[in-house]
């Protein structure tokens, strides 16, 4: 006579206990800030198009009659190693190869070299915030020879590959999507007799895979 009023109220108890695990599934769970995956996703992590005005100032860059504009873009390989200390890994770099061309017939160049990223103020912007930094080489088609011959509209380079340091400072509009202020120098450093270089101004787009 006892034993169905008992198991009605060790049922009754299963039931309010997991009540409250169940109240809790039904959160809307808080979003985390943005974090770039430890693990490359693909071979190829981020590509990048965008544009730029050539050496403001320079010869290439105020020439009458010619234009400013380069189109450029470039492919952001996975890094090689990967390190489960995020201080580590802001030091692995990512293969960089890009390329660059004038609209307006003037310099040239394609680049290869490695991108450092790191996240500026993670904790206060949410890991949005990100600089970069390249280093590599170029090989462009501008000129090369004496500077007395330099033909009209052309920076007088000195010899081609040059070095290439770039930064950028990038803002991430959402996980795959960021946007970029971009600066960038080639020179010879010196190794050749004329030096005048390429410095330029730009901004670039990229998506992240």
């Amino acid at each position: 006579m006892h034993a169905i009023p008992s198991r009605c109220l060790a049922a009754a108890l299963a039931l309010s206990a997991a009540a409250p695990v169940n109240a809790a599934d039904l959160r809307t769970p808080i979003p985390a800030a943005y974090a770039s995956p430890v693990q490359p996703l693909s071979f190829v992590s981020e590509i990048r198009i965008g544009g730029s005005v050539q050496d403001p100032g320079s010869a290439e860059g105020k020439a009458p009659g010619f234009s400013t504009a380069n189109v450029n873009g470039e492919i952001l390989f996975a890094k090689p190693a990967i390190s489960a200390d995020p201080f580590w890994q802001a030091f692995v770099p990512r293969p960089t190869v890009g390329g660059s061309y004038n609209t307006g017939g003037r310099t040239s160049y394609a680049y290869l070299g490695a991108t450092w990223s790191v996240d500026l103020f993670p904790e206060t912007f949410g890991r949005r915030v990100f600089l970069d930094g390249f280093f590599g080489g170029a090989a462009h088609n501008g000129y090369t020879g004496p500077k007395a011959t330099t033909p009209y509209g052309f920076n007088t380079l000195g010899c081609s590959p040059l070095f290439r340091e770039a930064a950028a400072l990038g803002f991430r509009i959402s996980e795959h999507w960021s946007i970029m202020a971009t600066i960038e120098h080639m020179s010879n450093a010196g190794l050749c007799a004329n030096n005048r270089g390429l410095t330029n101004y730009g901004g670039k787009l990229g998506y992240t895979f």
